[in-house]
């Protein structure tokens, strides 16, 4: 774990290095964004939406492809990482959550202290979550099992990949490196912390339109929408957390709902959870708080 955590974030300061006074070469790039899509999406379409919550019914395929591609962004296997997912929606923001930044309290350093295990502190806590208890259904599940299982292999192919694709693309052994450090492990570490941000900083800072349960204090948080693929419409996911779009209210930027709108369209996805006007109007906090204030 250690090594998943450190080695990305050490290979972006080497990266900087490398890229001062010379810039990025255009092929690393667009290797970079090609693959953080294709691994972004994994988790957030894969892992989150459909896996851990059932938004919609993929087609077999569909789901085991998900479910790979999601395996590669170095978070975890498809198992672990529902089962963590799971129980921090039965117990968000309170005793049992995996990861809240309430855990030390709301004081300054208590909030400071809070944000830091959110974020990446909690990997490091003997706080294991039960597979058997949270995610019965993928230990029951074959194909899913075995994604679970080759998740070391798919971390490797998720190296591997932008390094033969720069190196044959540039024709050169240099610009496979370049490839490896900026597509490979860059986008590896800066996928990591979009999301380990969603975990933190989408508990304490932003707005809350929509009412959730007592002691979850998700919110939104506009400018990680684009990097989170819509993930970071946080108050709204866990308003409706089974709905297939996040972004509840319009102009909000959702580019998973979008991927989900193509593959209902293309017929590799069916009963998808979209949002319910009438159900989203009724859980907004405002009306909520108007209908309880005195006439």
């Amino acid at each position: 774990m250690t090594a998943i955590v450190v080695l990305p974030f050490v290979a972006l300061g080497v990266a900087i290095f490398l890229a001062w006074g010379r810039g990025i070469a255009l092929v690393d790039l667009l290797l970079s964004a090609g693959f953080y899509a294709v691994t972004g999406l994994g988790v957030t379409v894969g892992f989150h939406r459909l896996i851990t919550h059932g938004s919609f019914t993929a087609r077999p395929w569909l789901r085991v492809a998900l479910g790979l591609s999601g395996s590669m962004s170095f978070q975890g296997n498809v198992i672990d990482w529902v089962a963590v997912h799971r129980r921090h929606h039965a117990f968000t923001d309170r005793p049992g959550d995996p990861h809240s930044p309430y855990r030390y309290g709301t004081s300054l350093r208590g909030q400071l202290r809070g944000l830091a295990h959110a974020h990446l502190g909690w990997m490091f806590v003997d706080d294991a979550t039960s597979a058997e208890r949270y995610a019965p259904d993928l230990l029951a599940d074959p194909a899913m099992v075995r994604v679970a299982r080759a998740f070391p292999a798919l971390c490797a192919l998720s190296l591997t990949l932008p390094f033969l694709a720069g190196w044959a693309i540039s024709g050169s052994l240099y610009g496979g490196l370049t490839a490896f450090l900026w597509a490979g492990l860059v986008r590896v570490a800066l996928l990591q912390h979009v999301t380990w941000s969603v975990n933190s900083l989408c508990h304490v800072i932003g707005s809350r339109p929509f009412r959730t349960r007592r002691h979850d204090r998700s919110t939104n948080l506009w400018p990680l929408a684009l990097l989170s693929f819509g993930e970071s419409w946080h108050n709204g996911h866990h308003s409706e957390p089974t709905c297939a779009r996040h972004g509840l209210e319009r102009g909000q930027i959702d580019p998973s709902a979008g991927l989900i709108r193509l593959f209902e369209r293309l017929g590799c996805a069916t009963d998808v959870r979209w949002p319910d006007p009438h159900r989203i109007q009724r859980r907004r906090a405002d009306d909520l708080q108007q209908a309880r204030a005195p006439s």
